[in-house]
């Protein structure tokens, strides 16, 4: 190997010393990482970009607008929740999240997959109390596996079955043919997480902070009548274990119902008052079949969709101190609707909101479109506005129309009409045109720090095969071995595992394809379970989060560290690479 191959493997190691280290953030260390690369001229400048125009690094930025989507409307929390259920302990969780994905994503491509879960999965950590960490990786790593599964559950596993075609006297693979391997792998890594992870992943407190909060509101929502809660009872409609939440008391026909039951059934028309903090609030007002009690808020100028909530601390020079809420005209001179007011951490019980007479201090939250923040920041009326994040109202009546979206993207990508990049665009732009989202939503929901770690990723791994470094470390390994098929078997997977976890899994396939090839060709063996083990090491990276993107998708939700990849992944790679190598041999001899 030449010197440019070993500059790229120190910066390769330096890189992964970084990120193991927490230094910074991974696009920033792998931007620079690649910097110096192109600094160096192991990688043109063209090479280092070509990576942040990847189909798939794009496929992914169109999905996030897809869920984007279907989170606005609501429609993934339909899709997802019934699924999900409410687990009491964490295995049980993770039991009941990674059978649905891996059987997903043994059909359809992981990525989407972990994209559509990512917001319902922060939701349910919130309303479980399960920490996002003890989810996040089981959720990318049950994609990663259940893609192992069939032919068309991976790119990856495409790409070799398309080599082999192109290959004299070889035969490609039939659908299932992969899951004689696959299966058990499936099977040993979820026994794993589940058995695993409670020492292995870490716990860095619960979704949301349930401490003492001064901001303790109260909220009156009715049930619709039309909607799908009546005859629910409360421990049904998931009213009963909301975090930083309880239900106060029901108001039914007059007559008062306090110290709820769960199994209390809803009534159209119920008056239901709860007590609990902003962030559960706001989670409260998104679930389908509850309408806000005051009917100031559908009064207001802007539709419904636009506006959001504020929190404003009434100031002692407010012209509405000393009235009440009803008697101010509150309404009409901010054009803003009272939700609920919190007045030095007591619960204002038995009043209604209307009723309410303001002080100084109060601290209200507000139905309003989001220019009433920039209007009244300035005025002598609050001490302090501020916009309440992810509050805008769901878009229930265009749920449906996001499912059939998303329904339609998957079916012609699954029947081979479009590629996963078109659909993606499509269903993207067909999100914003029917309104099922706002482009600003969409703009803003893409993680951009995702898309550059992947595209940083893309033009290391190049930098890697242009040096030099790939062909030298694969050759090395694999001569190491000398001719015994099962230990040469056993170098390809670990060539194969290392490439996936540095650079990209196609890009390794592709680099260790046609040395195994001729690996195999030298000991005159069969080459089938070759290609079973770069299908299976080039896709089971769970060892590094930038191994594979579903890996770096729940890098930022679960608040995951490096070591955190290093700790509770090299055993489970270790398990596949087990599976896989003693299998396959048995399966298709050599």
């Amino acid at each position: 190997m030449g010197w440019e191959a070993w500059a790229t493997i120190a910066v390769v190691v330096l890189c992964i010393a970084a990120l193991a280290r927490n230094v910074g953030g991974p696009d920033i260390i792998l931007l620079g990482g690649l910097a110096l690369l192109t600094a160096m001229g192991i990688v043109g400048s063209g090479e280092a970009v070509a990576g942040f125009g990847n189909e798939g690094l794009v496929t992914v930025a169109a999905l996030f607008m897809v869920v984007t989507g279907l989170t606005q409307t609501g429609a993934m929390a339909m899709i997802v929740q019934p699924l999900l259920g409410r687990p009491t302990t964490v295995p049980v969780a993770q039991a009941r999240l990674m059978l649905p994905v891996a059987g997903l994503s043994a059909f359809l491509n992981n990525t989407p997959i972990v994209a559509m879960f990512l917001p319902v999965l922060s939701d349910w950590c919130k309303k479980t109390g399960i920490a996002p960490a003890k989810l996040f990786l089981p959720l990318s790593y049950a994609a990663i596996l259940g893609g192992t599964c069939t032919l068309i559950g991976t790119s990856t596993n495409l790409v070799v079955n398309g080599m082999l075609l192109a290959s004299p006297d070889l035969e490609g693979f039939n659908l299932f043919d992969i899951a004689w391997v696959a299966l058990p792998a499936l099977v040993v890594g979820l026994s794993y997480i589940l058995l695993t992870s409670r020492w292995l992943l870490p716990d860095r407190g619960s979704a949301l902070d349930l401490g003492d909060d001064p901001r303790q509101y109260t909220v009156e929502m009715i049930v619709d009548p039309a909607g799908p809660l009546v005859g629910q009872t409360i421990e049904q409609a998931g009213l009963r274990h909301l975090p930083g939440l309880y239900l106060a008391e029901i108001e039914r026909n007059s007559e008062v119902l306090p110290a709820v039951a769960p199994t209390t059934s809803l009534h159209g028309s119920d008056r239901l008052v709860f007590v609990g903090i902003v962030e559960s609030v706001v989670d409260l007002r998104k679930i389908r079949g509850l309408l806000p009690a005051t009917n100031q808020v559908f009064k207001l100028d802007a539709p419904r969709t636009q506006r959001t909530m504020l929190e404003a601390v009434v100031s002692d020079s407010c012209p509405l101190v000393g009235k009440s809420i009803r008697e101010g005209r509150f309404r009409s001179t901010y054009n803003a609707a009272v939700i609920a007011v919190a007045r030095n951490g007591q619960r204002i019980l038995n009043m209604k909101i209307g009723d309410i007479v303001l002080r100084p201090g109060d601290t209200l939250l507000i139905e309003a479109h989001p220019s009433f923040a920039r209007q009244q920041r300035n005025s002598r009326d609050f001490f302090l506005v501020s916009q309440v994040e992810g509050s805008t109202p769901p878009r229930h009546e265009r749920a449906w129309l996001a499912m059939g979206l998303l329904v339609g993207m998957v079916a012609v990508v699954t029947l081979g009409y479009l590629t996963m990049l078109q659909a993606a665009l499509l269903a993207a732009v067909a999100m914003i045109v029917t309104r099922c989202c706002t482009g600003t939503e969409a703009r803003r929901n893409v993680d951009w720090r995702v898309l550059i770690v992947i595209g940083a990723a893309f033009g290391i791994g190049q930098a890697m095969a242009n040096s030099g470094a790939a062909d030298g470390i694969a050759g090395f390994l694999i001569n190491v071995v000398g001719e015994n098929p099962w230990l040469t078997l056993l170098a390809v997977y670990i060539v194969t595992s290392i490439f996936t976890e540095l650079i990209t899994n196609n890009a390794a396939a592709v680099l260790v394809f046609p040395i195994a090839l001729a690996s195999a060709t030298s000991l005159d063996v069969n080459f089938t379970p070759f290609a079973i083990a770069i299908m299976m090491a080039a896709s089971a990276a769970f060892a590094t989060p930038i191994g594979y993107q579903t890996n770096l998708m729940v890098l930022g939700p679960g608040g995951y560290r490096f070591t955190d990849y290093v700790r509770f992944g090299v055993p489970l790679n270790l398990l596949v690479m087990l599976v896989t190598v003693t299998l396959a041999p048995l399966i298709w001899p050599f």
